[in-house]
């Protein structure tokens, strides 16, 4: 099957951009894409797809070595694995077992040969070297994920607001807490089991 690039789009909140991918049948989907593609090229899809950029295959059809990206974990689950902008997966072998990928945490795992990979690395890279340079850059940035931003210390606040609070050094409290604390006090270390650094073993 092949499928032709309408559209690349921005969604807030995610790194790499977004595809409008037009099919033949004429359903639209979505999905992140690799660098090097552009509006109106065409990919192919399945396992007569040719091993080009952007191009998407099984990956017990992709020969050892071809650097992938979003990945899928199970056959038809859209892609699980490296999606976030400039992470890339690489195919490392075919076992009677399944396929054996390195994922961007350099680990190896078994993949079905029928799960679906994109050819390439997903665009965006160097997105986290540039600098934020102002407060309400990081502000908007940190609201579109969700997060709430600035965040307080606690030893910043008045006593009567938070456990750590106070402008006195002698005020302070023991940064572990109970698992069973109300909440309000359930602040800090939460049922540590250990707390400093580790003792180093004697051999």
């Amino acid at each position: 099957m092949k499928g032709q690039i309408i559209e690349l789009l921005h969604e807030p909140g995610r790194g790499a951009p977004l595809a409008a991918i037009e099919l033949e049948d004429g359903r639209v989907y979505y999905s992140v894409v690799p660098e090097g593609v552009h509006e109106g090229q065409v990919i192919e899809l399945g396992e007569g797809a040719s091993v080009k950029v952007g191009n998407v295959l099984p990956v017990g059809k992709i020969p050892e070595g071809t650097i992938v990206c979003n990945v899928e974990l199970s056959p038809g689950d859209g892609g699980k694995i490296a999606r976030s902008s400039g992470s890339y997966a690489t195919v490392v072998s075919h076992t009677p077992d399944g396929t054996i990928i390195k994922l961007p945490s350099g680990k190896t795992r078994y993949v079905n040969d029928l799960c679906l990979a994109t050819i390439g690395v997903i665009s965006g890279a160097g997105r986290t070297e540039k600098p934020f340079l102002k407060a309400g850059a990081k502000f908007h940035w940190m609201k579109a994920k969700g997060h709430k931003y600035p965040r307080t210390r606690g030893r910043a606040m008045v006593a009567a607001v938070h456990p750590y609070g106070s402008s006195k050094r002698g005020a302070r409290k023991v940064t572990t807490v109970s698992r069973h604390a109300p909440p309000g006090q359930k602040v800090g270390l939460i049922a540590a089991k250990s707390t400093g650094r580790k003792k180093k073993r004697r051999r």
